[in-house]
Formats: C-alpha cells, sequence, structure tokens
C-alpha cells in the first residue's frame, strides 16, 4: 500500500478491529465485509473534509467553522435528546403522552443522569 495521506495507519486499523470485536463481529471476514469499509470511509472522508478546510483557511475563506461543524455535527446530548423527546411527542386525545419505548429509555438514562439532591 501506498503512503498517502487518506491511508489509514495500521494502529488505526487494528483499533477498528478490537472496536468490531466488542460488537460481537468475530472473524476477519466478518470485520471486512462489515465494519471495515464503514470505518474506513469515515475516516478518509474525515481527512479530506479537514484538508479542504485547512486550505479554505490558507486563502482567508470565513467561515470554516461553521462548515466543519454543518458537516461533521456534534451528538445531542442527553439532556438535549430528552429535550426533544418531550418536545416532540405526541398526545392522545385524553392528554396523555404518546412515547415510545426508545424515548422512555432516553428520558430515564437523563433522569439518572442528575445529580442526587
Amino acid at each position: 500500500m501506498t503512503d498517502h495521506p487518506i491511508t489509514p495507519p495500521p494502529e488505526l486499523v487494528e483499533q477498528w478491529f478490537d472496536a468490531c470485536v466488542l460488537e460481537g463481529v468475530t472473524t476477519y471476514d466478518e470485520f471486512k465485509e462489515f465494519k471495515f469499509a464503514a470505518f474506513a470511509a469515515q475516516w478518509g472522508a474525515d481527512q479530506e473534509l479537514e484538508a479542504c478546510l485547512d486550505q479554505l483557511q490558507r486563502w482567508g475563506i470565513q467561515g470554516v467553522d461553521n462548515l466543519r461543524n454543518t458537516r461533521r455535527p456534534k451528538p445531542l446530548s442527553l439532556k438535549e435528546q430528552a429535550m426533544r423527546v418531550l418536545l416532540e411527542c405526541g398526545f392522545t386525545l385524553d392528554g396523555r403522552m404518546e412515547l415510545e419505548p426508545e424515548d422512555i429509555d432516553i428520558i430515564h438514562r437523563a433522569l439518572e443522569a442528575l445529580p442526587n439532591d
């Protein structure tokens, strides 16, 4: 393999494999088939985005951070997820909230994360 800037280093490939093992992938063939392509594509896309953003910054173009945040948004915090569930949930005709099991789990985890007073 050539030493190209978007070629993942061997240590990173090993880290991806270890992550897959934790998810239940048991053979290298399964790893290659199901997980490696997704990890490699994301890593390569991240490298390309950062290279492009660096070049834009060198050219003095404004909004580089906004572009990065738009293309790689941070996941919502648990609190933000719970608030979204509550704001977007439906209601029955008698005023009860309609929540999916995964919505209840998010709210439960958010409440568990609150400090005990």
